[in-house]
């Protein structure tokens, strides 16, 4: 099939999925319609805003569609008028049956990781807080059990020294723009191989609550570390300094040979000054934090606004 022929409607809501939706566009694909979020209050004035997906759709003169719920049958009827071959899902909600099983081609969905490794909703996330040098991009076809079904393609990619979620986040967004261009015009060619995927991965991707942004002091400084920088810049990783919530976005780590019963804070001064915890095996230093109630800052801007408090 001629790829322009192929109708495909998009699924997808951040810009996360933006990313794909543009380079499907750039490479002359028959995108039909789009299913996007309702727009959400945002702001201070709590305006209601449309998502990334519908306003990149409403520029390119896409149809917009935005279901409150995916089993509506308004939404449903609506779906099937656009007659779809093909669904392209990215960054979106969990499709009941009726969605993902519609085009006679079936829907596929692209996951940020390397499957069957962190299925889940937060594979990004939790790919730095393991501690992972390498992630990537999957391809596969949705089923009934969540980030199971056939795969089609997989890249991987390294994970650059000190990366935080927000940059392997960018990262795998332009790969994977990529890899679903390969995969739908594999599926339009009919030369696509499907790969059934392995149930023997440990490491899984639930979604982050409060409780995994809270820092583990008692562990290794470098694992501290790989909290911190998975978390960062959201939802962010805290602790309490005092009474107060102390959300930290960056840090670095240096080690000993000795072991160290965990401490509490210190402040150490050099060229500049830095608050810091000791840790197992070191020191871990803040380099950007925020306060509940203040904005985010560099340590030395913290230190001087929370000296003159005390």
């Amino acid at each position: 099939m001629d790829k322009k022929d192929l109708r495909i409607i998009f699924l997808g809501t951040p810009d996360f999925a933006v990313a794909s939706l543009a380079a499907m566009l750039q490479h002359g694909f028959n995108i039909v319609a789009v299913v996007t979020a309702p727009d959400k209050p945002a702001g201070r004035g709590m305006q209601l805003k449309a998502s990334p997906v519908k306003q990149f759709a409403i520029e390119h003169h896409i149809p917009v569609l935005q279901p409150v719920k995916l089993k509506s049958q308004e939404f449903i009827e609506e779906l099937r008028s656009y007659r779809a071959d093909l669904q392209v899902v990215i960054a979106f909600r969990m499709l009941p049956e009726v969605v993902w099983n519609m085009p006679s081609m079936g829907t596929v969905n692209l996951h940020a990781s390397l499957l069957p490794d962190y299925r889940g909703a937060a594979p990004i996330n939790w790919a730095i807080i393991n501690g992972e040098k390498q992630s990537g991009v999957t391809t596969f076809l949705l089923k009934h059990e969540i980030d199971t079904g056939d795969m089609i393609l997989q890249e991987s990619c390294q994970i650059p020294d000190g990366c935080n979620a927000g940059q392997l986040h960018d990262l795998l967004m332009h790969l994977g723009a990529n890899v679903i261009v390969k995969t739908v015009n594999q599926l339009a060619e009919g030369t696509v191989k499907f790969i059934p995927q392995a149930n023997n991965s440990e490491k899984i991707a639930p979604k982050i609550f409060t409780n995994h942004c809270e820092i583990n002091w008692n562990k290794p400084g470098e694992e501290v570390l790989n909290q911190i920088r998975g978390l960062s810049p959201y939802p962010g990783a805290f602790t309490l300094l005092g009474k107060q919530v102390l959300k930290v976005y960056n840090a670095h780590f240096i080690g000993d040979n000795n072991q160290h019963q965990p401490a509490n804070w210190q402040i150490e001064y050099g060229k500049k000054p830095y608050l810091c915890y000791e840790v197992l095996n070191g020191k871990v230093y803040l380099d950007e934090v925020q306060l509940e109630g203040k904005r985010k800052m560099t340590i030395s801007n913290f230190l001087n606004g929370w000296k003159s408090d005390t």
